[in-house]
């Protein structure tokens, strides 16, 4: 009987980080449409944001215990507080929906939420191709989270606008603006990924 190789404690914690990552950004598009039960939808995020810190401290930990690690010990770091990022920015934009009682998302909302599952997904199979040491593959995904970040970009350029013309309300108006503006940053920890990815690539190919 051969015995299955174990992976490697780094990899599988980043591996169950962007697993967690896709089920968040998944859950938060598929219940931004209906905000009615507010509290279960940032009880179920804050869930999800708890899952992956408890990951990250998983990694800190061997890291202070292992003595040769498969890549850099500064990029299975860096590549950790990244994830965590965008899982913190989801979290806290669920959790302006409940301060804020928002009552239901807006087509703008929708869509950067539709640009973070993707983003999600495209994590995943990036950091699924790490461990396999697939990396000059993983090059297709970190293009593509480039490309949903400006696509972010430009999303907050015309919800801004739109929101200025608009919405006569000043308290509606930052409201809205902050959530606009946490939804890109949000994007952005996206393509920090990538950009961790990349730097990765390049020390070890």
């Amino acid at each position: 009987m051969a015995f299955k190789k174990k992976k490697d404690i780094f990899f599988e914690s980043l591996e169950n980080m962007a697993n967690t990552v896709v089920q968040a950004a998944d859950y938060f598009a598929q219940n931004t449409g209906d905000l009615s039960n507010m509290v279960e939808f940032t009880d179920q995020m804050k869930k999800y944001e708890t899952e992956c810190d408890n990951y990250t401290h998983t990694i800190i930990k061997e890291l202070n215990k292992t003595f040769i690690t498969p890549i850099e010990r500064d990029d299975i770091m860096a590549l950790a507080t990244t994830l965590d990022d965008v899982l913190d920015g989801l979290e806290a934009t669920a959790s302006r929906f409940y301060m804020y009682d928002l009552k239901e998302a807006d087509e703008y909302i929708i869509q950067f939420s539709e640009i973070l599952r993707e983003s999600a997904y495209e994590i995943q199979k990036a950091v699924h191709l790490l461990s396999q040491k697939k990396l000059l593959a993983i090059r297709e995904y970190t293009i593509r989270l480039n490309d949903l970040e400006n696509q972010g970009d430009e999303l907050l350029r015309i919800c801004t606008k739109n929101l200025f013309a608009s919405v006569q309300d000043p308290i509606e108006l930052i409201k809205r603006k902050e959530i606009y503006e946490r939804l890109e940053t949000t994007t952005d920890s996206c393509e920090h990924v990538a950009n961790c990815l990349e730097s990765i690539i390049m020390r070890n190919s």
